[in-house]
């Protein structure tokens, strides 16, 4: 069976951080593309990051094969190089202490569980017509003030 190709392409915003946050996903299947976007009235720049993700990957149907495309370097970082040891020291840091935003870590980890993801890293705010979509979403996710809902275009 041969599965869809998607790529996401993500992004957080937060206006104080913590403060207003919002996280937005542009999503591309062929031709086909779909924007989501949702806000969070008090959180983090890392929070909106790891949703962002989290929401792009739960709102596929079913398995795909998966580009996922970050600016954030804390969710690059957490995928390829922390995540595997926090999980096999029962989520916690290699100082002991509890990994900030497990509770998305593990999300983002089961929401990952269904699909082949491959991911890239772009720089931000650095002209990626595709980065800068997401990040326009996220944008808008902060400043609509329908906290908790989603959007979508």
């Amino acid at each position: 069976m041969s599965l869809d190709r998607v790529e996401l392409f993500t992004d957080g915003a937060c206006k104080g951080n913590p403060g207003r946050g919002g996280w937005g996903v542009l999503m591309r299947c062929g031709e086909v593309e779909r924007e989501l976007w949702g806000g969070e009235a008090h959180t983090t720049n890392n929070r909106m990051e790891l949703t962002a993700a989290i929401e792009g990957l739960r709102a596929l149907k079913r398995p795909c094969q998966v580009t996922l495309v970050t600016d954030s370097q804390y969710v690059m970082q957490g995928i390829q190089s922390w995540m595997a040891n926090w999980k096999k020291k029962g989520w916690k840091t290699s100082t002991g202490k509890p990994v900030a935003n497990q509770d998305l870590w593990e999300a983002l980890d089961a929401a990952l569980s269904v699909h082949q993801v491959r991911w890239e890293w772009v720089r931000g705010h650095d002209g990626h017509p595709e980065n800068e979509r997401a990040d326009a979403l996220a944008n808008r996710g902060a400043d609509q003030g329908s906290w908790k809902e989603k959007g979508e275009g």
